[in-house]
């Protein structure tokens, strides 16, 4: 089991941290990587073209490696989802039969504004599926709801494994052979999943995978990583850069123009992919969340919050944890979202509200005084908060 991480960054005992939905924070060791690359760049006559090069292909092979990937020139590096997605989006075939897009209701709008594009021009329909109102379970109506949506009419199913705002997990398996059974194009943006909880990609066999890099992977702002799958692997990228063509290694020869692209997903990567400061530092948090491990991770967070539950219950609260690292706190009716993340913020708590519901994202620096606070905090504004009754 993994013990609590605290001591890895610089978080101060003054702060309760259960926020990392919002922005993960950087450890030491990535803060370190950083002050290398910057020291790179302040004397650049260091800078060889190895350095344009080989951490870029060694980041591409850690991801490769978390995500359980066999070929690292299938992953591409990008500076964000929506640019990731845009390359998926701008690469969808048309599909004898098929004009629907499927997607989760009130999903991020990095991953609804190019599908609702791209809908559009193909005048294909756009279906969000909702949860059902009134079910006993969240997490088992909407998975069923999700199910059912997809069919022989569905061109793309784009989606998150994890609700963004609410932290409710989606079957993937079921998922994975639903699309397959149809043959339909299946793009994840796993941004709130990976780093936290286990994923293989040769498993699921999706499409396309996205995810930013500053969350649960906690490494910098600016910075996303991408798996592309071989639907896209002969795609054309929605920019055009020197570094992604064949041979571009070669400085000497960058103006013998090549027709032809680096292999397979390399063709995705966005220009100036050679960041020689945000580079080190992703590939110092990848290497660090897999010496800890998704699998860990979750399980550290399962027992950081699974004690609490019955309590947050008790004081009205409606929590249904489907992953352990993100879920949203459904208040009692009456009670304003903002108001009490006011107050919790007066107590020095940090957690997001994200429509209806406050969402709570805690990590291996979390403690179990962290979720006691919070939950204190959550007991006593509640009992300010509760509207009079007659």
């Amino acid at each position: 089991m993994l013990d609590c991480q605290k001591s890895a960054f610089d978080l101060g005992d003054e702060v309760t941290y259960l926020n990392c939905a919002y922005l993960g924070p950087l450890s030491k060791r990535v803060q370190a990587a950083g002050r290398e690359g910057l020291a790179l760049k302040v004397q650049p006559w260091h800078v060889s073209t190895a350095h344009f090069f080989e951490p870029c292909a060694r980041l591409r092979a850690t991801f490769a490696r978390l995500i359980g990937a066999r070929h690292a020139d299938d992953v591409a590096i990008l500076p964000s989802v929506s640019y990731g997605l845009a390359n998926a989006a701008a690469n969808i075939p048309a599909l004898p039969g098929k004009k629907r897009v499927v997607m989760l209701h009130e999903q991020f709008p990095s991953n609804y504004y190019c599908w609702a594009r791209l809908a559009r021009y193909r005048q294909w329909e756009l279906v969000q599926v909702a949860p059902p109102r009134g079910a006993a379970s969240v997490t088992q109506a909407w998975n069923e709801a999700l199910l059912d949506a997809i069919d022989e009419r569905t061109a793309v199913v784009a989606m998150s494994p994890a609700h963004w705002a609410t932290g409710t997990a989606f079957d993937l398996k079921a998922v994975s052979e639903k699309v397959h059974r149809h043959g339909t194009i299946w793009v994840l943006d796993a941004t709130q999943y990976l780093g936290a909880h286990p994923f293989d990609v040769e498993t699921l066999a999706p499409d396309a995978v996205v995810a930013a890099g500053y969350k649960f992977l906690l490494g910098p702002y600016g910075m996303a990583l991408g798996w592309y799958g071989e639907r896209f692997h002969e795609g054309m990228p929605i920019e055009e850069n020197w570094a992604n063509r064949k041979n571009s290694d070669d400085f000497a020869r960058l103006v013998d123009y090549q027709p032809e692209y680096r292999p397979r997903a390399q063709r995705f990567n966005v220009g100036e992919q050679s960041n020689f400061i945000a580079i080190p530092m992703m590939q110092a948090a990848l290497e660090q969340v897999l010496e800890w491990g998704p699998e860990r991770i979750q399980d550290y967070c399962r027992r950081l919050v699974a004690p609490w539950l019955d309590r947050l219950r008790a004081i009205g609260i409606g929590v249904e944890p489907a992953v352990w690292h993100l879920f949203g706190l459904h208040l009692p009716k009456g009670v304003d979202p903002e108001q009490l993340k006011e107050r919790l913020a007066g107590q020095r708590i940090s957690v997001s509200v994200r429509g209806a519901s406050v969402r709570v994202a805690p990590h291996v620096y979390n403690t179990a005084q962290d979720m006691e606070h919070l939950v204190e905090v959550l007991q006593a504004s509640l009992r300010a908060t509760a509207p009079a009754r007659d």
